[in-house]
């Protein structure tokens, strides 16, 4: 069977992106610590490419970000949806997921509604 993967696609303003960074970062050690096996956030370097005439969407126009705007790709890879459910049950469990933590922080460092996410049953699976 194949790993099983979160995604999300999302903008993040620029002048937020340390602060997101902040959280990411955080956020990935307790997926880790919880279970996952990979957790990856990533900023946008090449989101623009010339695809030669083939019309496809562009990350940037799927997360609506504008010229201030990073867009950011980021995924959690598990051993199954299974896996998933348990590990994300127990990172939402832990004291340092609690709605009261980010609010002393103030407001999250990007926009939910721009965001992408959904769970992938992997279908081809390599390694090296």
């Amino acid at each position: 069977m194949g790993r099983y993967v979160d995604g999300f696609v999302l903008a993040v303003p620029n002048e937020k992106l340390d602060a997101y960074r902040e959280i990411a970062a955080e956020a990935g050690k307790l997926w880790i610590e919880h279970g996952a096996l990979e957790y990856v956030e990533a900023v946008g370097d090449d989101v623009e490419p010339d695809t030669e005439g083939m019309p496809m969407r562009t990350f940037p126009e799927l997360a609506e970000a504008g010229d201030d705007d990073t867009v950011v790709f980021s995924f959690i890879v598990f051993e199954s949806r299974e896996h998933r459910d348990e590990v994300n049950a127990k990172v939402m469990e832990d004291p340092e997921m609690s709605p009261e933590r980010f609010e002393e922080g103030g407001e999250m460092p990007f926009d939910g509604a721009r965001m992408a996410y959904g769970g992938f049953r992997s279908i081809v699976d390599y390694e090296g």
